[in-house]
């Protein structure tokens, strides 16, 4: 059970909504949380920051007469939580009543917690600030030499522990604890007088013996950065697009929000009505895994309790399902199937980047977005973008200064193929993808 200071959290989560019950509120939810991170940058050989957190927290969702307020505070002492429930109570009574603020239904509760989901590293605390310096120098030592175009490098580590409880008024109570760490290192290198490139490599797990060979990651990013030595735009056109599997989660994304239950009922969200129907290629299955061990989101319930489950948001191109969360979920008469996702993973296919390279004629390999919108209502979207020209299965050279421009629906209808290759440094673990007639402008 989480204790700190001598505080028991479950018995002050129970004392918490006691008392705001007893000042006038319905119902309530209260999350308790302590947090410990450290983080270390190196840069050109250089201690740049070296920074340690520890902090307690308290946050109070509270219902008056279906009227809503979320109040926080650090200050754990119950001599002040006291005032502040009663402060927070009286404040909440002058709010606009909304009638579908109420708590989650309990039907919607896991009904079972005793899953490991084996999120926390127990070797945590025998990781030493030494320890991390070494590190840091280590992984920005390799980038140093890498070379003889690079004008600085950089480094860093960041690692922490978290738990949190969770509990409300009508009976859920959710208990969980996590680790993490990530690593990195950014370069940027001289391109004559044209420019400045720059790119990075990192990585980020739960335990710190699953992070790879660290002093790769200072060299990886160098030559990243001079892969991008001799930028130039090419001809606008329609292209054969290969997405690099680091950066196709962002193609992703522009699915992902109009599927917000917010979307759905401000009717801001170009998928409304699209439920059963087909939205991408029919090659493309997106599962949402809660379950997944040491996953980087991985959870038993959501922020307003609702149960975690498995579940296909696409399946074979057709859209499954929307992301309600329970206040949207009452406005729309929808049962709330959970706001956000947790380990998002695609259907993977049999080959591997540079196997897929070889096969391109003629197109463009992206590397990263930069900058742009998407438009959720419309589904209309433009991003510039980075990466390279690919002519007979080689790289010819870097392109920049370019952007992709369509329609979401239309792009992911032109869905070729799907990579094996999945990055594994994320919670979604998108591979790399092949798009037909993918619109870019240029010259």
């Amino acid at each position: 059970m989480m204790k700190q200071d001598n505080v028991d959290y479950k018995e002050l989560a129970q004392w918490v909504i006691d008392r705001a019950k007893s000042a006038g509120a319905d119902q309530s939810f209260v999350s308790l949380s302590k947090n410990r991170s450290v983080s270390i940058s190196y840069r050109d050989q250089k201690l740049e920051e070296l920074k340690e957190a520890t902090q307690a927290s308290l946050s109070l969702q509270l219902y008056v007469d279906h009227r809503y307020s979320v109040n926080s505070t650090n200050d754990l002492r119950k001599e002040s939580l006291a005032p502040f429930i009663d402060e927070a109570v009286a404040g909440t009574k002058y709010l606009s009543k909304d009638p579908y603020r109420e708590l989650t239904d309990p039907s919607y509760y896991p009904t079972k917690t005793d899953i490991d989901l084996e999120l926390v590293d127990d070797k945590y605390s025998s990781l030493e600030t030494d320890k991390r310096l070494q590190i840091v120098k280590e992984i920005e030592a390799a980038a140093m030499g890498a070379s003889p175009h690079l004008i600085t490098a950089s480094s860093y580590i960041s690692d922490g522990i978290s738990e949190s409880l969770s509990m409300n008024s009508l009976g859920f109570l959710g208990i969980s604890k996590s680790t993490y760490y990530a690593v990195g290192a950014g370069a940027t290198v001289k391109d004559g007088d044209s420019g400045r490139p720059e790119d990075y490599s990192s990585a980020v797990t739960r335990y710190f013996k699953d992070l790879p060979t660290l002093a790769p990651l200072g060299s990886e990013a160098v030559k990243k950065a001079e892969r991008k030595m001799g930028q130039r735009k090419i001809a606008s056109g329609s292209y054969l697009t290969l997405i690099e599997n680091r950066t196709a989660g962002r193609m992703v994304g522009v699915l992902l929000g109009p599927l917000s239950g917010r979307a759905i009922q401000q009717k801001s969200s170009f998928l409304e009505g699209k439920k059963g129907q087909q939205i991408t290629s029919s090659k493309f299955t997106l599962t949402d895994d809660p379950f997944v061990k040491k996953g980087l989101a991985s959870r038993l319930f959501d922020g307003d309790g609702i149960a975690a489950r498995k579940r296909n948001i696409i399946e074979n191109g057709v859209l499954q399902e929307y992301l309600i969360d329970n206040y949207y979920g009452r406005k729309l008469g929808m049962a709330p199937t959970g706001a956000s996702t947790s380990n998002l993973r695609p259907n993977y296919g049999t080959r591997a980047f540079d196997e897929i390279i070889k096969d391109i004629q003629k197109g463009i390999v992206i590397t990263g977005f930069i900058g742009g919108n998407s438009n959720p209502t419309t589904g209309d979207f433009s991003f510039g973008i980075v990466g390279y020209l690919v002519e007979n299965g080689v790289l010819v050279h870097p392109v920049n200064e370019m952007n992709i421009t369509g329609n979401v629906l239309d792009f992911w209808k032109n869905l070729e193929e799907i990579g094996n290759d999945p990055y594994q440094y994320s919670s979604l673990q998108m591979p790399a993808m092949v798009f037909k007639d993918v619109q870019f402008s240029g010259l």
